[in-house]
């Protein structure tokens, strides 16, 4: 098969690691891909949000396969010019992307449904927004409506942060994601992620995963795009999961195929855990970043038949077969990060980290430059290892950050944590 994998970050060097090993792939493209990327497959210049190119490409290419990583293709529609194209895609419709490109579509989903998920309230002005503020308290949780590249919720402990994301919001920090906002109860216990996939009819687990959102150790510092992750999350227990799948999954791609809109591609259900129970944070609708890596890590080839028989609509008859391991993977990041930072600063190093089933380097944010490895974002590089312990998958990461050179570079030294 020939195979056409969107996106340039760490979750898509994943993908298309996994899916390298797998021998129905004959050829593999990444477009636009990265400097790590480029090591396992093909890269391509494309404008990956604009269907009419995707499909052009496809065709001459004669790609049979093609998978999208990130939200923001998925919410253009890339997926339905595809499909309309005759091209085997994995990954849901502009309409079924609504999960993530909508949170006040969310809520309604879950009010359909019954899923259980946070109180909330939205608003397109501020001002009522405000009031309902004063009312509530804090903590509570600020969210633009729209897709904002993960940094679209606030987590206000206190009023004033609140009412200053208000500000920010409607004020045009987060372009037309923040036109309208959803204002959450504050909810409490463990988070994690539920990773499935769903043809539409069949819904299957693939795996569980706990990220580290703050930028520093000890889950301190601002809110990140994610600073590590791990795999399986031990909060996620076989009791948890059921629960989670008959009141809140399967209601929710019910609900969706009720209103015409059947659900197909990967849904990562965020959950908040408490007392043994489960409710609803988010739904995204393609793999997390950086969960993806630990997940691909830990399930290899087999990524490739799992998403094939998603795309195909025969999940009823696929099956994963998990090892009794984990996984775990540190962010490298760019100082500065989440706020402002540098590009084009040199990493070394890279050259003599072990890469087999057990350690892989996935690029996240690099470009070469002169046969150089530069830093070309805010999230870099993703160290990432297997153990059959947590402690073991851990150990080996670290012992791989300790052969990189990046004076420019940082990471949390605790990823983990919890679970140990």
């Amino acid at each position: 098969m020939n195979i056409l994998v969107l996106g340039s970050g760490g979750r898509e060097h994943a993908l298309a690691w996994a899916i390298k090993q797998n021998p129905k792939c004959d050829r593999l493209i990444v477009a636009p891909g990265n400097a790590g990327i480029a090591g396992v497959a093909e890269c391509a210049e494309l404008e990956i949000t604009d269907g009419g190119a995707v499909v052009d490409f496809a065709e001459q290419n004669a790609i049979d396969f093609v998978i999208i990583g990130p939200e923001a293709p998925l919410a253009a529609g890339v997926a339905d010019r595809l499909a309309e194209a005759g091209i085997l895609v994995f990954g849901p419709s502009a309409a079924a992307a609504r999960l993530e490109a909508s949170k006040a579509f969310t809520k309604e989903i879950c009010d359909a449904a019954g899923a259980p998920t946070a109180a909330y309230a939205r608003f397109t002005e501020a001002e009522p927004a405000r009031d309902y503020i004063r009312q509530k308290g804090a903590p509570i949780v600020v969210k633009a409506d729209g897709l904002a590249a993960g940094k679209g919720v606030i987590v206000a402990m206190d009023e004033e942060t609140a009412l200053a994301a208000i500000d920010d919001m409607f004020g045009g920090e987060f372009g037309a994601a923040g036109a309208e906002v959803v204002i959450e109860e504050f909810m409490t216990g463990e988070e994690a992620s539920f990773f499935l996939l769903c043809d539409g009819e069949t819904v299957l687990p693939i795996g569980t995963a706990q990220d580290h959102k703050r930028a520093f150790d000890g889950d301190e510092g601002p809110n990140t795009g994610g600073m590590g992750a791990y795999s399986p999350a031990p909060v996620l227990m076989d009791a948890v999961a059921e629960q989670a799948l008959t009141e809140i999954i399967r209601p929710t791609m019910i609900e969706m195929a009720r209103r015409g809109t059947p659900y197909r591609g990967v849904l990562y259900a965020g959950l908040m855990i408490e007392n043994g129970r489960a409710r609803l944070v988010e739904y995204n609708v393609r793999f997390g970043d950086p969960e993806c890596q630990v997940l691909m890590m830990r399930l290899g080839a087999q990524a490739l038949d799992l998403l094939l028989a998603c795309a195909e609509g025969r999940l009823a008859e696929a099956r994963v077969d998990w090892a009794e391991d984990h996984a775990l993977t540190v962010v490298m990041a760019a100082q500065g990060y989440p706020g402002s930072y540098e590009k084009g600063s040199i990493i070394t190093g890279l050259d003599t980290l072990p890469e087999d089933s057990f350690h892989m380097t996935f690029h996240a944010g690099t470009r070469l430059d002169n046969g150089r490895i530069v830093a070309n974002g805010g999230r870099v590089l993703n160290i990432t290892a297997r153990g059959a312990t947590l402690a073991e998958a851990q150990d080996r990461a670290y012992g791989m950050i300790k052969q990189i050179d990046w004076p420019e570079g940082f990471c949390r030294s605790d990823i983990g944590w919890r679970a140990l």
